[in-house]
This record gives structure tokens, C-alpha cells and sequence, in this order.
């Protein structure tokens, strides 16, 4: 413990030093942290980015922690850090979600060469060990795209969907292939004559060099041909030939060539290129010429004479008439002008949007000049290219969605409608029906704090909205409403005051009343009246009930005596209560009686009451009680006498009150109002139910009604009873009609348009998303509007002005006298005119306002001819005569021959110069055919409806009487196509054709209701439908019939029956009739009898006797019973009182009691019979127990005027004894026994909907514009698939029908000519090709027929060019051949297998060289190469021929049988010439097909030990073939034969190449070693002597296969 001097000290100085001790901490600190930021030991760290969140699409954050960290490793305070170092916490980033994956795809190009791999770090060169492939890379390019246009995105797209394909795999690239060619042809044939001639010989390629393979070799070979005949000196034979030179390109005549008098003077001298002005002939002038002059000039051309040999020759040795024309006008060349570009336009992408994808801008430029004699075409006059790229910094694109309206009011009608046509409402409609709603796009509005806005957007286009519409139909209900069922009506109660508790005056009521068995069900049900009252004089509400004792005398044993009453008091209920309440004065206790003595008439105690004859009394009729006591013993002698029979029945009136009887009536309760007390109570409450806007109340009037006779005074009715007028209720919300706003007007047209008297029009709509209820604002009328564009801009009108043609322009009269000494003006020329363009005032314009508006530009040059002195003239061609009206007829016309040409004769040649022309007159009559098959049987169109969306209907007309088409085919006389109007103004054959109607199930009506199968308690009743018409051609089919008949469909719900409904009626037993023949009384056995008899007690009237079978038949009471009447002297013992009550568990141990008494002793001592029986409580016997039974569900019962939807499945609740019998709920009610609560249950019956279908679009465009094939087609959509047994969907959504078969007219382009020299006979010409106009039906091999170039246009194909270059070459000049053959198919393989997918195929042309004087001239031989499909692979070996002379001839073949030079590999070539090394220098040596030195026939080698031949020995005898000893190895000398050619195989050589002996040769020496063994064994045996010693044999040399050297032998 511290002294407390001592902590007021520290308080102290603490105190005092607190304020500088802050400071100094603060210093430190702050000295330290700037220490820190100076050494920088603090530096960020970013954690890794999360989950890209938020919306879809390039809307998305990503977020990432990111903390200040010591470079120690510890965390610190994010102030140590520079916060300009500081990374970036956020970003944006592109969110995928799932409906991405149908917007974007990987999108992989095809695999690029393979390419060498490279083998650390360089690429690997092929070597020329290659012996099939070498291992390569092969690469391609992966990008994620989008599907709509094609651009690229980030690939983080894709991958969410599917992994990255690989963009690199490995790959074979195959062994360098030389270029492979095909055998040489044949020596061409050597011309005749003397002097040196040539012959060639030519080859193709067959396969072109790849993969760096060897080029090709030379394709021709040329050689001096043998037979040379010298020529004699000068003599040489040599053919000349007229050569046509190239035309020069096309200039304008220099200012030397004109003459001042109009003549031109040829100028060779002079090169300058400077333009004069001048005219001649029609020539304008040049300097300074406008954009749109046509300039004509000149072009010229050599022609020569040619010798073969190549030399030129005088050019008489080659005149011939036909000269060829060295001189033409031309149209001087003049490039296409275009305007500057404009500039460019906006970029379409103004906004960032999620597909990632570029905008575009475009410019253009217009036509200023065209192209003229063959200047350059005009370039393109758009340009176009992407902007926008990434567009970060461009604001988010607008996003839409698709919206819609509330569902609208459930449609009941078009299920009924479907069901039968011919419905028609009897009665509310409930049921299963279809509901619809409005579907439009709409822009997305961002959400905030997590709550819908309630803006409402406007509608835009729907192609706006990514991904499925939602649907616009749905099945839906209308509740159905039922009634209560209702118990039957109880007995009439007592009558009594209206209120008990505050009884007043002397008038009351009776009342009886019936309960609910099962509730009403939906908004319109409801129940009947529970409760019916009359009213009635003197009521009570308590009374006294008085029960008797036994008789008990006065005076001995008989005689008077008294009962003792007993008396208490009860209310209306039977629930006893105090006996102040009764005011009636209580009963008295004693009540006299009197016991009858031992001789006196004994009778019966009083029966009960019998049940009152009449429900109600009036004037006719009143109501009456029975009730009966019976004699048990006569009277002796002497005793009291029996009472008459009158006197053992009495009489009392009963339910003597009116038979008019009231009720209180209701009308359905009214609307919710509101209430100003109520509404004061809303103000200051909180109402705890739904989402209302307050309480308000509802009324109903009420009424009393008097039975049967209408409305009754108030006060008729029991006030008490009346039900309640006013209830409290939910007040609905109002709700205001809801509608977007108008959508954007139409774009009206921003091009210009042609005016052609109609009005455009633009429209805006809008759409109700929510309609009026309630008392809420109303919607408005006009949701459509529509107005005129305005500043339409018309395009504007431009036309063409051609002038008068120009007089023809000819070569200038220099350039013809130079070239050719022609002074005569005349032959070929061009002619020229001038164009204008005209506004639609007839006002000039610029031209490149017609070249954009007015099309193609009219010809501004012509061919013409100015006729020669010794030319033919003729008149101009008559008209042709008229044709009459037969088609055979020909029509003609003439012309005739002028001036002098009368007289020439070159001009009466008819077939150069006709003077008639015949032609078939023009036929009006056409042939149709029908064409392709019939369509399908199309149904009339109905008027259609201008409306937005797809509605649905309910009376599709999808059946009936229509029409199907056959297309026709209309030619005229000569079998040429026309159109088909010509034959049938629709272009069909039409016929009239029926669709069937599907047939549904037709049923009856439901029968009436059946009586209920039980008459107490729960049971069934039924009603029935029988089957009329079956279904038939896809119609709803019949509902599940029953099994028992076929015909039938049956309903059966649970109903109740109240159990004393039809009860047993009973009256008195009749005095017991005694067995006697005698008619006086007598005592003894008899029989008394009463009457039984079956009623409706549910009836007015108590005595209405109905069919006994209505009464449970198990229960019927006996009519006769047996009896006795007790004699004088007898005891007589009262009846049986009731037996006691069973516990309620039948407990078997337990005992009922029943007991009686005596009424009058017997006269002598007998006893008595027993006066109490007592017996066990037995289940079932005598006693029982009782429960609740419940029914199981119904079926799902629906409305009278409902056919499927929302229904109510019911069950009914019975009270059921221990042994299965049915009694009154009365027993369950009175045991207090649970009840169950939920008695009927929702229940839907699924609806049969037929498919819905849009309506049919327009028929499309036909697919081809004319010929054969072309198809048109329409188109339905499903609105609404089948449901349940509904009629099922079409499997044709589509129709086609065949379009009527239009002309097809092409231009057709001839064969090429030969080339066309104009009179020489080789060197540069023309070829040329005739365009023709013919009409086909575009079938796969159309067969043209000719007809007028007019009906193709003037739009000609894009390869139309009508002539071309060409040579011809001259004697003695090297030209290239005609190009070969493509050849074959061929795929690179490897090991047989095909290495590409496509093969290729090769042509070459080479160069034939016709004399040796002109081979350095010679062109390059040509090589061309194409991709190919279904070639083959193709392997190549080596052939060889038989060895001849150790000579052989080695060539190359490929698999399919050709000869070929390349392809095979140069490495595996085998030797062609056969020799030995070391050379065989040895006599009588020669080197062996092996390759070894062999020694030539009768001889025989010496070899060494190395395999090599020593020398060759002579074969002793081989002169006459008899020699002792033979060598293997012995060879004889090849000879020039096939046979030993053929047999070289076989012969045997024990030694190898090397010099080595074989294997065979040391198996052939053990097998005959053991063979030589076997034999000296065998003959050891054979030769033995018995008992004789062996002597040894003597020695014996052996044999030797060599020889020893010597010559001689």
C-alpha cells in the first residue's frame, strides 16, 4: 500500500507534467514517421482483384484491398504511405453473365504452313537425310468475337464459357519433292525439202516442284532432222509470210502532219509531243479541251514480209489482194475524274455498349469524267473504316429490356369457343380461361436503394432487347361459385318469446331450423334461409316437466292410491333451470290412481303421444295426437269391469299455429364505401390486414319474407333472428390507368425520295401497362398518332440529252498517204457527239449531277464508214411487208443497188450483198404447261387488321374450302420462253380443294342429378354424359369413358341423407284378438295387429305416405305380434320399462337393468313372474359406440358454364354406429366427438387448350427472280402451345407454293475465234467472240434459245470482253505450244496417308524452237498450278529392264502405271551398268551379274581366302562335256538370252558377294555326312560274315574336291 502523501505527490506531478510529456510523445512520434517516409521503408501492397460485380456486360467493378506495409513485413497506417503512389482500388470491367454465351464464340482461323521447328533457338535446315517428313510447328489465330458483326472482344469472354483452343500444334512437314514431269512425246515428223529441217519432241509437268524441291527441267528437246538434203547453191527453199504488227497506242495528229489547205504531211522527223490546234475532217480542236470533249485520233501498225529463217524479205514476195490496214481512227484515252473526298462522317458508335464492337464512319466522292477509250476505270467511291476502337471514353450506351403491361382480365370465352363454336353464355363465366398482356422494349432504368422505380419508360424498337420476349398469353381462372347444402328442416319448437332474457307481450314465435353441411364456395355463393318462424299467442320460455312415481294405495294392497309427481323446471332448450323462472304455478306432488284388486280388469299404463298428424293447422285441417293403453287381465267375478273400448284412446290437438311461416331474406352484400366514422377510425388506427387503403363498410338490404307469397311486414319476423345490414370491409386502392409514354415519332426518310403523289407518314403509339379500377382515373382515347413527314426531301429529276452525231472522222489524209499512199477519203472512221444534261425544267445542269442521278451515260462514239469510190451503194432497206394472221407466214424486205455499183459485178453477189431479207412474222400464240407440283390447299386470307404485336384468336380459320396452284410454263411457237401472262394472268392453274375440320368428342349435356344411394347418412349420386360423335381428322379426343359402358361418362359426388327423412310410421296396436272360436271375451294367447307405413318427414304434412322402398328396409316394424290377455285369477305385471344405459365403452362386465311391477295379485298362492332382468353390456348387441366417417374427396366438381379451371372437391361428414349402420349426427353430436373442420378443398382441372397460331404473313419475294425452282413461301408462329387434350400444334408452320416460271434472259458469250490476222498470215491479230441474248429457264444445264439483245438490257456480264490480244507465230519463229493437259489429282502423302486436304494439279506450256537461227528468242516455258478435291496418293519407285551386256535402263514410275522423270528418290536409283571392283583383269575372267569376277565356260575359280578370284582353271574333258570332277562355284559365260536372264536366280553359289561361304552350304555338308555315316552302317551290316574275325580293311585314299595345280589335268 502506498502512502497516501505519496500519491497526492504523483497526482502532482502528473498533472503538472502531463501537458509537456503530450507534446514530447507527439515529436517523437512524428520525427519517426518522417524518418520512415524519408528511408521510404513504406510501400503499398495491392491484394489480388475480386469477383467482377454489378451489371451485365461492360458495366462491371472490381475492387481490391490494398494496405501500407513496412519493409519489414509489418502493416502500419495507410498515412506512412505516398498517397500519390497509392494503386488503384476500383476499375471497370466487363461482367459476364450467362445469356453472353449466345452472343460470343471463339472464333479460330485455319492452321497457318508448318514451318520448321527451331532446335535451340534456330530453325533446323532440311538436310538431305530426309527420308519421309521433319517434325514442324503450325500456328493459327484464336480470337474471341463477337457473333452479330464479327468483332473482336477480350478474350476473358470467351473463356467463361469454353476454354482457349490451342494456337500451336505440332506438324510433319514432308521431304522436298522435285518437280516431276511426264515422258517425252513422239519425234515430230520432219518437213520435205531440202536445207536443214528440225524436229522437237515435248513433255508436261506433271507435278510441280514443292517444299524446296528441285525446278523443273527443260520440256522440249529439238534435234537436226537425219534425212538432210543439201539445197544447190541459191536454191534454198524458204516461205515467206506477211507479218501484222501491234497497234500503236492511240495519238493525235502533230501539227506537221495538216496542211494549211486542209492536207496533211507525214512527219517522222520530229518527237515532240506538243499539242496544236487545228481542224480537219471534223477533228475539234485539242488545246485547252473541255472534260467532256471526245478526242479521236490515230493509230498505226507495221506489216512486213518474213522469211522462215526469221530474216525480212521485199514486201512484194508477200503481196496479196487482201492487204491488211495499217491505219485506224481511235478514241484518245482519257482517265476516269472523280471529285475530292468529302468529309467524314459521324462515327455510328457514340456510346459504350456491351458488345465491345467498333463504330464506323464513311466518306465519298462522286464522278466528275467517265473512262474513255480504255482510260482507267473509275476507283471506288466509298470509304469506310472503323472509329471508336475501344470507346472507354465514351459514355455507357443506353440498355434495354424487355417490359410489360399488367396481365389483362382473364378470357373465358376463348376456351369455351374452342370447346364449341356455337357456345353461347346461359350464366355466369367461370372456369379456366386465357389472359394476355403487352410486350414492348423499353430503356433500362438503374434501380436504386434496391427499389423498382416507378418511372415508366417509353417504348422503342424491339430489336433493341437482347435475349427471349417473355410470353405474352397464360392460362388463368375465374372462381366459380356454389351454394351451401343445407340439412333438412327440424321439428317445430315450442312457442316461445323472442327473447327470453326480456320477454314482452303475449305474442311469440315457433321455430324450426336446418344447418350447413357444406360452406358456399367463391365470391357469388351463397346459402339459404337456416331459419323459419310463425308467430303464436301465449308464449313461454319455461315450463314444468312432471314425471310420475308408482301407485302407491291408500288403504291394504288395492284400491285408490296416489302418484307421487315430481316436477322441475326447463327453458326451450330441455336444459333444466331454477323453478323461479317458470311462472306457471308448479304441478301438485300427489296425483290420485287407483290399483286394481285381485279380480278386478286390468289396463295398461297411457302410451306415448303419437307424432302430430298435420305440420300446421288452418282452416280445413288441423293437427291431431293419438294415444292408446291396451287390457292386460279381465275382470273376475264380482271385480271392476273392464272400460269400453272408446275409453283406451284419447285425442289432443296438436301444431294448431298457421301454416304461413316467415323468414328473413338478403340481397348480396354491396361495394366497400367509405364511411365518415370509419374514416375518422383510419385516421387514428392502423388497419392490420393487407395492403389496403383503409376500412370501409358494406350493406345489404334485408327482408321478411312470408312463404310463397312474397314480402312481409317487418315485425313478422323474429328481430332476433335478423341477420346484420352493415359490416366492415377492405377498402380497395384506387388504381389510375397506367400508360408509357408516346414512343419516338418514325424516322421519316433521310434519303431523298421520288415523287410519286404519296403521302409518308410517321406515327408514335403508346401502350397501357395498367388499367383503371376502382374509381381510379381513366385511361386515355387516343393511344395512336400519326402526321406527315415534313422537309421530305425529293430526289432530284436529271435526264440525259444526246446530240446530233458528228461527221465521221477519218485517219488524217498524211498518215493514209504515208502509210499507204491513199489520198482517198473513205472505209472505217468514228464518229462523235455531244451529251448535255437536262434538269426536270428542261434547265442545263452539270453533268455529275446526271452521273449520279440519271444512270449510265449514252454512247458518245460510233463506228462509221464513209463509202469509197469502189464500194456498193444501196437504197436504204425498205419496211417489211405486213404479216397476215397465220404464225407460218414470212414477212420481207428490199433494197436496191445505186448509181454506178449497178454495173460492178463484185456487187451482184447476192451472198455478199443481198438485196432481200426474210424473216418469220412475230406469232401471238404461246402453249402453257403446268410446271413442278401442286401446292398445298391455301385457304382464303381474311381482311387483316392493322395491329401491333400478336393477338390471340379463338376463331383461326385453319379449315374449309380453299385453292391449290400449279405453276404454269408459257413458250410461244418456237418453244422460247415468255412471261406468264401471256398464258394465265395469275401465272397458275388453279383448283378447288378441302382441308377437313377437326371433329372433337361430342358428349350430351350432363343429365339431371340421381337421387342419393342412401337414405340415411352419406351416399352417392350420379349424372351421366353419353358419347354422340366421335372424334375424327385430329380432333380433341373423348374423355375416358367407363368400362362398363363404353357410352358413357359418369360423375359422382357424395351426398347426405338426414337419416329420419323417410321414416316408419306406426299406429296403435289393436286389442290383443284372442284364438277362440267363440266370440265372447276370454283369456288365453292371440295376435294383435297395427299398421306400418313409410313418410317424408321432412314434409309439411306428417301423414304424406311415400314408397315404402324409401324406408330402410332393414328396420321395418312388425305388423302382428302375439298377445295375451291374462285371465281373472292371474297376476298381472306391468310392461317392461326401458333397459338402463350402457357405459359408453361397452364395457362386457357392466349389466343393464330393466324392471316392472305388479298390477294385481294372483287369487291362489302362485308367485309372480320375475319383476327386473338384468344382462351384459355386449358391443354391437345391445350396446354401441359411435364415430365420425368421413368421405374420401370428390372429384374436382366445376360451374354449370365451366369447362376446366379452378374447382371444389368435397367430402361429407356421417355419423356412423360401432356396427356400420348410419344414424343421426344427434349420437356423435351428443358424445362431444371431434369434428372434422376442412370439409372441401381447391382443386384445378387442367384445361384443354388448342394451339394458338398467329396469323399467316405475306407470301415472301420468290426465291429466284426467274427459270425454273423458285419457291415462295409464308409463315405462321406459335403463340401458344397445346395444353392437356387441346387440339396439338401443326407440324406445317409453313407453306410454299412453286412461283410461276418467269423468262430468264442472259447474255451468252461464243467461243472464242481463231485469231484473226485482217489479211496477214501471222504476227499480232485479234480474237473475237459474239455476245447473244437467250432465254432460259435457269435449269442446271440450260439450252438457250436466241432471242432480242433488248430483252437483256443493256447490263452486260462482267467478263464481257468481246476481243483480245493474239499472235500467230511465223515460219521459223519460237513460240510457245498450246497449254498441256491439267493433270491428275494429286495429294502429298506421307506413308501412303494424305498429308493435305486438297491436292493439286499442274499445266505448263513450252517453247518448240523452228529454227536454230531463233533460239535465243525463245519465250520461257510456263508452269501453272490450281487447288484441287478428290485426288489420290501416289508413290514412285524405280524400274529397271533385264540386265543386257551388264547394261540396263533404269527409270521412274508412279503407282498408277506412268513413266515419269523425278519423284523418285535420287539416292535408291539403281545402277544401270553393272561392274566388279576390283576390275577382272584375270584370263579367262569376266565380271558375273553378282558384281563379282566369275571365270568364263570350262573354266573354273580359284578363289582366295578373301572371296576374291585367284585365276581360272580349265575343266579337264570340258571339250566333250566329260569331266570328273565338278566345281560349284563354276560359272558359264552370260549370254545374250532371256531365258538365262530369267533363270539368273536360281543358280546355286555356295560363296557370298564378299567372298564368304553360306549357310546352306555347311547344312548340306552335315546332311550328307550322316547320310554317308547311315550307309556304312548299312553296309557293315549287310556284309558281315558270322564267326569270322574282321580283318582290317586296307587304307584307302580319300577324294579330294581340289585339284593339285597341274595343268594337264
Amino acid at each position: 500500500m502506498f502512502p497516501r502523501v505519496n500519491l497526492a505527490v504523483t497526482h502532482w506531478v502528473w498533472k503538472s507534467m502531463r501537458k509537456p510529456c503530450l507534446l514530447l510523445c507527439l515529436i517523437l512520434l512524428l520525427t519517426t514517421h518522417l524518418e520512415g517516409k524519408k528511408d521510404n521503408q513504406f510501400i503499398w501492397k495491392p491484394g489480388p482483384w475480386g469477383r467482377c460485380t454489378g451489371n451485365c456486360g461492360p458495366g462491371g467493378i472490381q475492387t481490391r484491398g490494398v494496405w501500407c506495409f513496412h519493409l519489414e513485413g509489418w502493416t502500419s497506417l495507410l498515412s506512412n504511405c505516398e498517397e500519390a503512389d497509392k494503386p488503384e482500388k476500383e476499375r471497370s470491367c466487363f461482367r459476364v453473365c450467362d445469356w453472353h454465351g449466345e452472343l460470343f464464340e471463339w472464333e479460330v482461323t485455319e492452321w497457318q504452313i508448318c514451318v520448321l521447328a527451331p532446335v535451340h533457338g534456330e530453325v533446323r535446315p532440311r538436310t538431305s537425310e530426309c527420308v519421309t517428313a521433319q517434325h514442324g510447328l503450325q500456328h493459327r489465330t484464336v480470337r474471341c468475337v463477337q457473333k452479330l458483326n464479327r468483332t473482336v472482344v477480350i478474350s476473358d469472354i470467351c473463356e467463361y464459357f469454353a476454354p482457349q483452343p490451342p494456337t500451336e500444334q505440332a506438324c510433319l512437314i514432308p521431304c522436298p519433292r522435285d518437280c516431276v514431269v511426264s515422258e517425252f512425246s513422239p519425234w515430230s515428223v520432219c518437213s520435205k525439202g531440202c536445207g536443214k529441217k528440225l524436229q522437237h519432241r515435248t513433255r508436261s509437268v506433271i507435278s510441280p516442284p514443292l517444299y524446296g524441291g528441285v525446278m523443273c527441267p527443260n520440256l522440249t528437246e529439238s534435234r537436226g532432222c537425219d534425212s538432210h538434203i543439201p539445197c544447190p547453191l541459191g536454191e534454198e527453199e524458204y516461205v515467206f509470210s506477211l507479218k501484222v504488227g501491234p497497234w500503236s497506242k492511240c495519238r493525235l495528229p502533230h501539227l506537221k502532219e495538216v496542211s494549211l489547205s486542209g492536207r496533211t504531211i507525214l512527219d517522222f522527223s520530229s518527237d515532240s509531243k506538243e499539242r496544236v490546234t487545228f481542224k480537219h475532217q471534223g477533228y475539234k480542236p485539242h488545246h485547252h479541251s473541255k472534260p467532256w470533249d471526245v478526242e479521236i485520233g490515230y493509230q498505226t501498225r507495221q506489216v512486213r514480209c518474213t522469211r522462215s529463217d526469221g530474216k525480212n524479205a521485199m514486201l512484194s514476195l508477200c503481196m496479196q489482194d487482201n492487204f491488211p490496214l495499217t491505219f485506224q481512227s481511235c478514241v484518245m484515252p482519257k482517265d476516269c475524274e472523280t471529285t475530292d473526298w468529302s468529309s467524314w462522317s459521324q462515327c455510328s458508335k457514340t456510346c459504350q455498349s456491351g458488345d465491345l464492337s467498333p463504330g464506323f464512319r464513311s466518306r465519298s466522292r462522286s464522278i466528275k469524267h467517265i473512262a474513255i477509250g480504255g482510260g482507267q476505270e473509275c476507283p471506288e467511291l466509298q470509304e469506310k473504316e472503323a472509329c471508336n476502337l475501344g470507346g472507354e471514353l465514351l459514355q455507357l450506351c443506353s440498355r434495354y429490356s424487355w417490359k410489360t403491361s399488367e396481365w389483362k382480365e382473364c378470357q373465358v370465352t376463348l376456351l369455351l369457343e374452342q370447346q364449341d363454336p356455337h357456345w353461347h353464355t346461359t350464366g355466369p363465366l367461370c372456369g379456366g380461361g386465357i389472359q394476355t398482356r403487352e410486350l414492348y422494349c423499353a430503356q433500362s432504368t438503374p434501380e436504386s436503394s434496391g427499389q423498382p422505380s416507378k418511372e415508366v419508360s417509353r417504348p422503342v424498337d424491339k430489336k433493341l432487347c437482347p435475349g427471349p420476349a417473355p410470353p405474352t398469353s397464360r392460362l388463368c381462372n375465374v372462381p366459380c361459385s356454389t351454394d351451401c347444402m343445407v340439412s333438412s328442416w327440424s321439428a317445430w319448437g315450442l312457442c316461445v318469446h323472442e327473447s327470453c332474457q326480456d320477454p314482452q307481450g303475449k305474442k311469440g314465435f315457433r321455430l324450426r331450423q336446418r344447418h350447413i353441411l357444406m360452406e358456399s364456395t367463391g365470391p357469388d355463393g351463397n346459402c339459404p334461409h337456416l331459419m323459419e318462424s310463425v308467430p303464436c299467442d301465449d308464449p313461454t320460455c319455461y315450463q314444468w316437466l312432471v314425471s310420475e312415481g308408482v301407485c302407491i294405495p291408500d288403504h291394504g294392497k288395492c284400491g285408490l292410491g296416489h302418484h307421487i309427481l315430481k316436477a322441475v323446471c326447463q327453458n326451450d332448450k330441455g336444459e333444466e333451470v331454477s323453478g323461479n323462472l317458470c311462472l306457471a304455478p308448479p304441478p301438485p306432488e300427489r296425483m290420485a290412481c287407483e290399483i286394481p284388486c285381485r279380480m278386478d280388469c286390468v289396463v295398461s299404463e297411457w302410451a306415448e303421444w303419437s307424432a302430430c298428424s298435420q305440420s300446421c293447422s288452418n282452416k280445413n285441417t288441423e293437427g291431431k295426437q293419438t294415444r292408446t293403453r291396451t287390457i292386460l287381465a279381465l275382470a273376475g267375478d264380482g271385480g271392476k269391469p273392464c272400460p269400453p273400448l272408446q275409453a283406451l284412446q284419447e285425442y289432443r290437438l296438436c301444431n294448431d299455429h298457421s301454416c304461413t311461416y316467415f323468414y328473413w331474406e338478403t340481397l348480396p352484400w354491396g361495394p366497400c364505401s367509405e364511411d365518415a366514422l370509419v374514416t375518422a377510425l383510419n385516421a387514428t388506427s392502423t388497419w392490420s390486414g393487407e395492403a389496403t387503403c383503409g376500412v370501409g363498410i358494406q350493406t345489404r338490404k334485408v327482408f321478411c319474407m312470408k312463404n310463397h307469397m312474397g314480402q312481409a311486414m317487418i315485425k313478422r319476423c323474429p328481430d332476433s333472428t335478423r341477420p346484420e345490414t352493415v359490416r366492415p370491409c377492405l377498402l380497395p386502392c384506387k388504381k389510375d390507368c397506367v400508360v408509357t409514354p408516346f414512343s419516338e415519332w418514325t424516322h421519316c426518310p433521310t434519303s431523298c425520295q421520288r415523287e410519286n403523289g404519296t403521302l409518308i407518314k410517321q406515327s408514335r403509339y403508346r401502350i397501357v401497362i395498367q388499367e383503371a379500377a376502382n374509381g381510379g382515373q381513366e385511361c386515355p382515347d387516343t393511344l395512336f398518332e400519326e402526321r406527315e413527314c415534313e422537309d421530305i426531301i425529293y430526289c432530284p429529276v436529271y435526264r440525259w440529252k444526246p446530240h446530233k452525231w458528228n461527221s465521221c472522222i477519218l485517219v488524217p489524209e498524211s498518215v493514209r498517204q504515208g502509210m499507204m499512199g491513199i489520198s482517198e477519203a473513205c472505209g472505217k472512221g468514228l464518229q462523235t457527239r455531244g451529251i448535255t444534261c437536262l434538269s426536270d425544267d428542261n434547265q442545263s445542269a452539270e453533268m455529275i449531277d446526271c452521273l449520279k442521278w440519271a444512270g449510265d451515260t449514252p454512247p458518245l462514239v460510233q463506228e462509221c464508214h464513209v463509202p469509197c469510190r469502189d464500194d456498193c451503194m444501196f437504197t436504204p432497206w425498205s419496211k417489211f411487208t405486213p404479216c397476215s394472221t397465220d404464225c407460218d407466214t414470212l414477212r420481207t424486205r428490199r433494197r436496191q443497188l445505186t448509181g454506178k455499183s449497178r454495173k460492178k459485178d463484185k456487187c451482184q453477189n447476192a451472198e455478199l450483198y443481198p438485196l432481200v431479207e426474210v424473216e418469220a412474222c412475230p406469232c401471238e400464240i404461246f402453249i402453257s404447261q403446268p410446271h413442278g407440283n401442286w401446292s398445298e390447299c391455301i385457304l382464303p386470307e381474311g381482311k387483316k387488321e392493322a395491329q401491333r404485336g400478336l393477338k390471340l384468336r379463338g376463331d383461326t380459320k385453319a379449315c374449309g374450302k380453299g385453292v391449290r396452284l400449279q405453276a404454269i410454263v408459257c413458250s410461244d411457237k418456237n418453244g422460247r420462253l415468255v412471261d406468264p401472262s401471256y398464258c394465265s394472268s395469275s401465272g397458275y392453274i388453279e383448283e378447288e380443294c378441302f382441308i377437313p375440320c377437326p371433329f372433337d368428342c361430342k358428349l350430351s349435356d350432363w343429365s339431371n342429378w340421381g337421387s342419393c344411394s342412401s337414405s340415411c347418412g352419406i351416399g352417392v349420386r350420379i349424372r351421366s354424359k353419353w358419347l354422340k360423335e366421335k372424334p375424327y381428322n385430329g380432333g380433341r379426343p373423348c374423355p375416358k369413358l367407363d368400362l362398363k359402358n363404353q357410352a358413357q361418362v359418369h360423375e359422382a359426388v357424395p351426398c347426405y341423407s338426414e337419416c329420419n327423412q323417410y321414416s316408419w310410421v306406426v299406429e296403435h296396436w289393436s286389442p290383443c284378438r284372442i284364438n277362440s272360436e267363440l266370440r265372447a271375451f276370454r283369456c288365453g294367447e292371440g295376435i294383435q295387429t297395427r299398421k306400418v307405413r313409410c313418410v317424408n318427414a321432412t314434409d309439411d304434412s306428417e301423414s304424406s305416405r311415400v314408397d315404402s322402398a324409401l324406408c330402410n328396409q332393414a328396420e321395418i316394424p312388425t305388423e302382428a305380434q302375439p298377445c295375451s290377455l291374462l285371465c281373472p285369477n292371474e297376476c298381472v305385471m306391468s310392461n317392461w320399462g326401458q333397459w338402463s344405459k350402457c357405459p359408453q365403452s361397452c364395457d362386457p362386465h357392466s349389466m343393464q337393468r330393466r324392471s316392472r311391477y305388479l298390477l294385481r295379485p294372483p287369487l291362489s298362492s302362485r308367485t309372480c313372474a320375475e319383476d327386473s332382468q338384468v344382462q351384459p353390456c355386449i358391443l354391437n348387441e345391445n350396446c354401441f359406440q359411435y364415430h365420425y366417417n368421413i368421405t374420401e374427396w370428390s372429384m374436382c366438381q366445376l360451374s354449370e358454364n365451366a369447362t376446366c379451371g379452378q374447382g371444389v372437391r368435397t367430402r361429407l361428414l356421417s355419423c356412423m354406429r360401432s356396427d356400420g349402420k348410419s344414424v343421426s349426427m344427434n349420437y356423435c353430436e351428443q358424445q362431444n366427438l371431434e369434428r372434422p373442420m376442412k370439409m372441401s378443398l381447391r382443386c384445378l382441372v387442367e384445361c384443354a387448350v388448342n394451339c394458338q397460331l398467329s396469323e399467316w404473313t405475306t407470301w415472301t419475294e420468290c426465291s429466284q427472280t426467274c427459270g425454273h425452282g423458285g419457291q415462295m413461301s409464308r409463315t405462321r408462329f406459335i403463340i401458344m402451345q397445346a395444353q392437356g387434350e387441346g387440339r396439338p400444334c401443326p407440324t406445317q408452320l409453313t407453306q410454299q407454293k412453286t412461283c410461276p416460271v418467269k423468262p430468264c434472259y442472259s447474255w451468252v458469250m461464243g467461243d472464242w475465234s481463231a485469231c484473226k490476222l485482217e489479211g496477214g498470215d501471222c504476227g499480232d491479230g485479234v480474237q473475237v467472240r459474239n455476245l447473244s441474248c437467250v432465254v432460259h429457264n435457269a435449269s442446271a444445264s440450260p439450252t438457250g434459245k436466241q432471242v432480242e439483245n433488248t430483252l437483256c438490257g443493256e447490263l452486260l456480264p462482267q467478263d464481257s470482253v468481246l476481243q483480245l490480244p493474239c499472235s500467230v507465230p511465223c515460219p521459223g519463229d519460237c513460240h510457245l505450244t498450246d497449254w498441256s493437259e491439267w493433270s491428275t489429282c494429286e495429294l502429298t502423302c506421307i506413308d501412303g496417308r494424305s498429308f493435305e486436304t486438297m491436292g493439286r494439279q499442274s499445266r505448263s506450256r513450252t517453247f518448240v524452237i523452228q529454227s536454230f537461227e531463233n533460239q535465243d528468242n525463245c519465250p520461257e516455258q510456263v508452269l501453272e498450278t490450281r487447288p484441287c478435291t478428290g485426288g489420290k496418293c501416289y508413290h514412285y519407285i524405280w524400274k529397271a529392264s533385264l540386265w543386257r551386256n551388264n547394261e540396263r535402263t533404269v527409270w521412274c514410275q508412279r503407282s498408277d502405271g506412268i513413266n515419269v522423270t523425278g519423284g523418285c528418290s535420287a539416292q535408291s536409283r539403281p545402277a544401270s551398268i553393272r561392274q566388279c571392283n576390283p576390275a577382272c583383269r584375270k584370263p579367262f575372267s569376266y565380271c558375273t551379274q553378282g558384281g563379282v569376277c566369275g571365270c568364263e565356260k570350262g573354266y573354273t575359280e580359284i578363289m582366295r581366302s578373301d572371296g576374291i578370284l585367284d585365276y581360272c582353271v580349265k575343266i579337264p574333258g570340258s571339250e566333250d562335256k566329260k569331266a570328273d570332277v565338278k566345281n560349284i562355284a563354276a560359272k558359264n559365260k552370260p549370254v545374250n538370252s532371256k531365258i538365262h536372264d530369267i533363270f539368273k536366280g536360281w543358280s546355286l553359289q555356295p560363296l557370298d558377294p564378299d567372298g564368304r561361304v553360306k549357310l546352306w552350304v555347311y547344312g548340306v555338308s552335315a546332311g550328307g555326312f550322316l547320310l554317308l555315316i547311315f550307309l556304312i552302317f548299312t553296309s557293315y551290316l549287310v556284309c558281315k560274315k558270322p564267326k569270322q574275325h574282321q580283318s582290317t580293311p586296307p587304307q584307302q585314299k580319300p577324294l579330294t574336291l581340289a585339284y593339285d595345280g597341274d595343268l594337264d589335268m
